[in-house]
């Protein structure tokens, strides 16, 4: 039996970025402002919790919150269509699930997006991954655009709470909220999608709530897809149900809870070579691949208002998934079968104190995470020819990890200073039971983090933070390891400094910032049974903006709203023989620009996101292979346009069509799985959607 021990390496600090020059222009508007009264703290422990949107203007880093009707007008036919409009975040669907519902590709400055690793995803602040450290790769994304109230991305700044894989932010997905009001409410949605190439389907949704006079709060609701994508054969059904009550026991305490069930089947056609994809872009060679997979969970919490000066919070949660996918070789002789179960376990309590001395007010939270994942994944090949399925071979995988974490938010007249520390403690086993070997890997890590604002004036917030993440061997990569690919864990530290101007008409922000990672682990691409290795330290560098301003009422151009935001990263490989060169998949400019107009009940919106060039492998290879799986991947630019009309009250009839990508631009991605090659993006895509509300 073989043992294989981790631990992680020693990092080196590096330099803040400034951005001071950059702070300078916002701080002269409206400075009329500047005598405001300063927001008063509350007692928030869970800072991803209800009061999120209200928070986010003095929070001390880089962090975008898109609400239901925000998400709407962007006419987003999936998540990754809304995400990719946020600063910092890219949309990469280099993976065999590309343009299929099944799984998330999201890469935050720079980080790899196949199956979005380094992000923390969690859906109403539970980790969404079906091993949060086993397994965090979101292949298998048991959330759907429609049962979503607003998306939530911490891109800096919140490390101390949130882990362990958090390098590349939080990204916090809230269900739609029960109504607070008396009587029955709710809503109806269908929306029909229709692809330029390839097919069509339909996306449904319901929603019904309310609040009992006993203080019981239920709502129950629904989305679901069915269809095809744009490739042929990309056959897709998506149900995604959930039920949630809140019932309170007092005026200063509650319960509330969530039981979701979400299920999905699709067809994945794979990469095409460059003669096929000249051919026909939109064709399936590989008719017998698909994905699936059902999640079943559910979680219950306890708040408690202890008083003016003391908040209790604990919530515990189980889900247990399973997902499975049927991979045809490049000869097409043999279907690899790779069916996996997934059991994760977990109880978070925490509890805020606020005390006041020395001219300051602290708010100290203390809080705890217990997980458990078990699990097992699973391996044969059957024969096409015969249809006989070889041995299997089986991977028992078991996870237990410990977080706890202290942090101090602390008021010192228009200073908000935030230091924290989370400390983890993760054991983690992998068994061949075929090949009876054991790999292990323990990690225990102090992780410290400062984020400190400046509270300028009501409307002006500055921020600097400092925070690290951490990231343990996972289950797939455990077995990669050899003597001469001995993987080391990830670790990861990152400087931001920033400002924030928030007003009724104009919302702007600009952030820079510096990470650094050592020991990234990355699959190497083309190789099956997926292999990974550490390719050493990378560093990115990069300033997001955002600009968001609505034309006065009073004014001739009233009910017009324009946005853009700009991102600049530079994500460059620290050591190897390939340091130097680009991280593969992300662009160094990405941008999107957008302007809305209201008149009466009807909306108007014309929106364009944008991407440069990307290296699909680490030796920035630009001549492409005759195979689509190496070379050089074009930028690209889509134009999207949408006109709606809604009659408010109740009933309320609201009516939307659109199209994405107007000029049906050709673009593609690679793919880097088995079934390499390139992927071609969404062609143009007309929709109408009705939704009516009671």
């Amino acid at each position: 039996m073989n043992n294989f021990n981790l631990h992680a390496a020693p990092f080196k600090p590096t330099a803040l970025a400034t951005a001071i020059a950059l702070l300078s222009a916002p701080v002269m508007l409206h400075a009329q402002e500047a005598d405001a009264p300063i927001e008063s703290i509350q007692v928030s422990g869970s800072w991803l919790g209800s009061g999120l949107q209200n928070s986010v203007k003095n929070f001390a880093g880089a962090r975008t919150v898109m609400n239901k009707e925000e998400i709407d007008d962007t006419g987003a036919a999936n998540i990754g269509d809304v995400l990719r409009r946020i600063p910092g975040v890219q949309s990469t669907d280099n993976s065999g699930t590309a343009g299929s519902a099944i799984s998330l590709n999201i890469g935050v400055r720079g980080l790899t997006g196949r199956y979005s690793p380094r992000s923390t995803v969690l859906l109403d602040g539970i980790p969404l991954a079906v091993a949060p450290y086993g397994q965090p790769q979101l292949s298998f994304a048991p959330v759907s655009l429609n049962n979503i109230e607003s998306v939530d991305v911490v891109r800096g700044g919140g490390a101390v709470r949130y882990g362990p894989q958090n390098v590349g932010g939080i990204i916090n997905f809230r269900s739609r909220a029960i109504p607070d009001g008396p009587g029955v409410s709710g809503d109806a949605s269908v929306r029909y999608n229709h692809f330029g190439e390839g097919g069509h389907n339909t996306q449904y949704s319901a929603f019904i709530g309310t609040t009992l006079d006993s203080g019981l709060g239920l709502a129950l609701m629904y989305s679901g897809l069915d269809g095809t994508e744009w490739r042929a054969g990309s056959d897709e059904k998506v149900n995604d149900f959930a039920a949630k009550f809140r019932y309170k026991l007092n005026a200063s305490s509650e319960v509330y809870g969530k039981v979701s069930y979400y299920d999905v089947n699709s067809r994945t056609p794979g990469g095409l070579t460059v003669a096929q994809y000249n051919a026909d872009p939109f064709q399936n060679t590989r008719p017998t691949d698909f994905w699936s997979g059902d999640r079943k969970g559910v979680d219950v919490g306890y708040l408690n208002t202890l008083s003016a000066t003391q908040e209790f919070e604990v919530k515990a949660y189980y889900s247990k998934s399973f997902r499975q996918s049927a991979l045809i070789n490049a000869a097409k002789t043999q279907i690899t079968w790779q069916p996996r179960n997934y059991e994760v376990t977990g109880i978070e309590p925490r509890y805020t104190q606020r005390f006041a001395g020395g001219g300051m007010t602290h708010d100290v939270t203390v809080g705890y995470r217990y997980l458990t994942e078990r699990g097992d994944d699973n391996n044969y090949i059957q024969t096409v020819s015969t249809g006989v399925n070889g041995a299997i071979s089986t991977f028992d995988n078991s996870t237990d990890a410990h977080s706890a974490y202290i942090d101090d938010r602390i008021a010192l007249g228009k200073w908000r200073i935030t230091p924290g520390v989370r400390y983890e403690r993760i054991s983690s086993e992998r068994n061949d039971l075929a090949g009876k070997t054991t790999f292990t890997t323990d990690n225990n890590k102090a992780l410290p983090s400062l984020n400190v604002a400046y509270l300028i004036n009501p409307a002006l917030t500055v921020f600097t933070n400092y925070t690290t993440s951490f990231g343990p061997v996972q289950n797939t990569q455990l077995n990669s390891q050899t003597p001469t690919n001995p993987l080391k864990p990830e670790l990861a530290k990152t400087a931001e400094v920033g400002a924030r101007w928030k007003t009724g008409a104009v919302s702007a922000e600009v952030t820079a910032f510096k990470l650094k990672f050592d020991n990234q682990i990355i699959q190497v691409p083309g190789i099956t049974p997926a292999t990974f290795q550490n390719i050493g330290a990378t560093k990115h560098d990069g300033v997001e903006t955002a600009l968001d301003y609505s034309f006065d009422d009073a004014s001739v151009l009233a009910g017009l709203n324009v946005y853009a935001n700009y991102t600049y990263t530079k994500a460059i490989q620290d050591s190897g023989t390939t340091a130097g060169k680009d991280v593969p998949f992300y662009s160094r400019n990405t941008d999107t620009l957008g302007a809305r107009y209201r008149l009466g009940g009807w909306t108007a919106n014309v929106s364009s996101t944008h991407q440069t060039k990307q290296y699909s492998d680490t030796a920035n290879t630009v001549a492409e292979a005759a195979a689509g799986n190496v070379g050089q991947i074009p930028g690209f630019r889509l134009w999207n346009a949408q006109l709606g009309w809604k009659l408010k009250g109740k009933p309320g009839y609201e009516v939307l069509a659109g199209v994405n990508n107007i000029s049906d631009k050709r673009y593609y991605t690679r793919n880097v799985d088995g079934n390499a090659g390139r992927m071609v993006g969404a062609p143009r895509l007309a929709y109408l959607q009705l939704r009516v509300s009671y």
